[in-house]
């Protein structure tokens, strides 16, 4: 079995909760892969890329694949599960089913048709943190409106493949509700929701996350 661990929006590779994890999955002497989905360009993300950056990382050997997401990372992963077979287990760390619907709305009309004027918008990268600056600025990167054209293609009502999937997702989340998954699972049966004491960083609950994976990937 290959693991894959795919980072959220605005985030890396090296983010605490991709740490914390890549850190526990050492101890147990078993092998993940945390790709940078920024790709070293930020400003042309689109999930379509996340999609196909993620596909090149699996075995041509069609060893089978557990990808570990979160948030729009989650959302990624879900539709890899669906279009790819090689994908036979996923674990979604509050993802962001509706993700659009989430963000768009607290940029405001204005701000989104802006964007799609200019097609650039500056966005806060939580991954590109400067060491010698606390300026909020210095941590921003542009994003192209390609962004949302396509995402908007990428709906949960597409994910229909039975696939074993552990969702964790905080019912204090104030990014991605956690409706968001209770809806997605009401019409699952093969998909698992724990519902965690937390909001969208997760990071009060690592540990029981972990437990969580270890349980569902049977690991050592």
């Amino acid at each position: 079995m290959d693991y894959i661990y795919l980072h959220g929006f605005a985030s890396s590779p090296k983010s605490a909760k991709a740490q914390d994890i890549s850190d526990r999955f050492t101890q147990i002497q078993t092998r993940l892969k945390i790709p940078d989905l920024n790709a070293g360009d930020f400003s042309q993300l689109t999930i379509t890329r996340q999609l196909t950056q993620v596909a090149a990382e699996f075995s041509n050997d069609s060893t089978p694949v557990t990808l570990i997401g979160s948030s729009l990372g989650g959302l990624t992963a879900a539709h890899l599960g669906q279009q790819n077979l090689q994908v036979q287990r996923l674990v979604l760390l509050a993802p962001a089913f509706g993700f659009l619907s989430h963000w768009l709305p607290k940029l405001g009309d204005e701000k989104v048709q802006r964007w799609q004027r200019e097609k650039y918008i500056m966005v806060y990268h939580y991954g590109e943190q400067r060491c010698l600056t606390t300026s909020r600025s210095a941590s921003t990167l542009p994003l192209n409106y390609d962004f949302v054209t396509d995402a908007a293609q990428y709906q949960e009502k597409f994910l229909q493949r039975p696939i074993s999937t552990l969702i964790l997702h905080g019912k204090k989340d104030e990014v991605i509700p956690i409706e968001a998954s209770r809806d997605f699972v009401r019409s699952r049966p093969w998909v698992e929701l724990v519902e965690l004491d937390s909001d969208h960083t997760l990071g009060n609950v690592m540990e029981e996350i972990w437990q969580a994976i270890r349980l569902f990937c049977q690991l050592p």
